[in-house]
C-alpha cells in the first residue's frame, strides 16, 4: 500500500500541467477558429472579445462543476456513470446521445476534412488519406493519454508557430485607430448570434473526466483547465485583433455571403500581405488544428465509451474502445463525405445541453447528496469545490438555456443579421 501511494505520489509531482493545458486548447481551438472573424463582425472587437471573455469563465467553471462531481466517484468515471446516478438512466441516455452526437459529427468533420487535405498535398485518393489518417493518428488516443500529452504539446507549439508567421504579416499593419473607431454600442445587437459559436470555441467538457484520470488530482486538472482555456482565448483575442485591424467591418460582406470561407477572407487580406504566403501559412496552421482537434476530441470521447459501455483498461479493451470511438465517424465519412454539414449546424445546441446545463444540474444534486463514494482515494482530495455558490449553477444553467435559445432562432433568422 505505502508503494502505491508513493508512486501515485511521484506521479502527481512529475506529472506538469503544460500537456494538459495543449490538450484542453487543442479540442477548443481546432479549426473552428477560422470561422469566427465572420461570425463575430456584425458585434465587431469590443463586443466579441467581451462575448469571449464571458464565455471562457462560464465554460471553465461548468469544468469544475464536473470535476467537483468526479472526486465522489472512482477514477476512470465519466459522464455516464455520475449521470446516471445522480439524474437517473433516462437523463443520462440522452445526455450520453448528445455527447455522443457533437463528438462524432466532430470527428467525422474532421476525417473527411483530413482526407482532403491530404489529397491536396500528397495525390492519394481521399478515401484512403482518410484511411490512413485514422489509423496513424488514433494510435496515439489507444496508446495512452500520456502520449497524447506529450503529441498534444509539439503539436501546440507548430501551432503557435504557424500562428505567429501566419499572423506576423498582419499584426505590423494593425490599424488600432480604425478598429476601434468602428466601434459603437449599437453593434451590441449582433452580439447574441455570436454566443453559440462562443459556446463551441470552448467546449472541452468531454476530456475533464481524462484530465482528472491522468493527474489523479482534481486541483491540478482544473489547472490544466484553466490554463487551456486561457490559451485558447488569448489565441483568439489575437487572431481576431489581427483581422479586424487590417480589414474594415465593412468588407464581410462578401466573406459572410460565402459563409466565413478562409480563401474569400484571405483574398480580402491581399492588400495587406502577401495572399500566397498567408495562405500557405494559414492552411499548415489548419492541419495542424485539425489534427490536434482530432486527437484531443478522439480522446475524450474514447474514455467517455470506455465508461459507457465498461470496456476495461488493458491492450484488449482498449482496442475495443477505439473501435466504438473511430470507426463510426470514419464508416460515415467514407460513405458520405459531406453529410456532416447537416448536422453539424445543431452540435452548439447539444453542447450547451451537456457542457452547460448537465454540469450544473449534477453539482447541485451532488451537493445535495453530499455524496462521497470515492474511498480508495485520500481523504485530502474530497475537499475540491468549484468557486461559487448556488448563484454559479444559475449563471452557468441560464447561459446554457439561453444559447439554445439564441441557436434556434439564429437558425430561423429571428435575430439580427449583420450583412456587412
Amino acid at each position: 500500500m505505502d508503494t502505491v501511494k508513493q508512486n501515485l505520489s511521484l506521479r502527481k509531482k512529475s506529472t506538469s500541467t503544460l500537456g494538459g493545458s495543449c490538450i484542453i486548447a487543442c479540442v477548443c481551438v481546432g479549426a473552428g477558429m477560422l470561422g469566427l472573424p465572420s461570425a463575430g463582425a456584425g458585434a465587431w472587437i469590443a463586443w466579441t472579445l467581451f462575448i469571449l471573455a464571458v464565455t471562457m469563465l462560464i465554460m471553465t467553471l461548468s469544468g469544475c462543476f464536473l470535476l467537483e462531481v468526479l472526486k465522489n466517484y472512482p477514477y476512470k468515471s465519466s459522464f455516464d456513470s455520475i449521470t446516471t446516478d445522480l439524474l437517473g438512466k433516462p437523463v443520462s441516455c440522452f445526455n450520453n446521445i448528445m455527447i455522443y452526437f457533437v463528438g462524432g459529427i466532430l470527428l467525422y468533420a474532421y476525417i473527411t476534412s483530413s482526407g482532403l487535405i491530404i489529397n491536396q498535398y500528397m495525390g492519394l485518393d481521399p478515401k484512403f488519406a482518410s484511411i490512413l489518417f485514422v489509423a496513424i493518428f488514433s494510435f496515439f488516443v489507444w496508446h495512452s493519454t500520456r502520449v497524447v500529452d506529450k503529441f498534444s504539446i509539439v503539436l501546440m507549439l507548430f501551432m503557435v508557430a504557424s500562428f505567429v508567421f501566419g499572423i506576423s504579416g498582419l499584426v505590423f499593419n494593425i490599424d488600432l485607430n480604425g478598429m476601434w473607431r468602428d466601434v459603437n454600442l449599437e453593434q451590441g445587437k449582433f452580439m447574441f448570434a455570436l454566443f453559440p459559436v462562443a459556446l463551441a470555441s470552448f467546449g472541452y467538457h468531454h476530456t475533464v473526466s481524462t484530465m482528472r484520470d491522468y493527474y489523479r488530482d482534481e486541483r491540478k486538472a482544473q489547472k490544466a483547465i484553466v490554463g487551456g482555456t486561457a490559451i485558447s482565448f488569448f489565441i483568439y483575442a489575437i487572431w481576431l485583433v489581427s483581422i479586424y485591424g487590417n480589414l474594415p467591418r465593412m468588407h464581410f460582406g462578401e466573406i459572410i455571403e460565402k459563409e466565413g470561407d478562409i480563401n474569400v477572407l484571405l483574398s480580402s487580406l491581399s492588400g495587406v500581405i502577401p495572399t500566397e504566403f498567408v495562405s500557405n501559412v494559414i492552411s499548415a496552421f489548419s492541419a495542424a488544428a485539425i489534427l490536434s482537434s482530432f486527437v484531443g476530441v478522439g480522446l475524450g470521447v474514447f474514455d467517455f465509451l470506455a465508461d459507457v459501455f465498461n470496456f476495461k483498461d488493458n491492450k484488449r479493451g482498449r482496442l475495443k474502445t477505439w473501435s466504438v470511438t473511430f470507426l463510426p465517424p470514419l464508416v460515415f465519412s467514407l460513405l458520405l463525405p459531406f453529410g456532416f454539414l447537416v448536422a453539424i449546424g445543431f452540435a452548439a445546441s447539444a453542447a450547451a445541453i451537456w457542457a452547460c446545463i448537465i454540469p450544473a444540474l449534477l453539482v447541485r444534486k451532488s451537493r445535495q447528496s453530499n455524496l462521497n463514494k470515492a474511498d480508495n482515494l485520500p481523504s485530502s482530495h474530497n475537499d475540491y469545490r468549484a468557486i461559487g455558490g448556488k448563484w454559479s449553477l444559475i449563471v452557468v444553467g441560464v447561459f446554457g438555456v439561453s444559447v439554445i435559445i439564441i441557436h434556434i432562432m439564429t437558425l430561423t433568422d429571428s435575430l439580427p443579421k449583420f450583412l456587412g
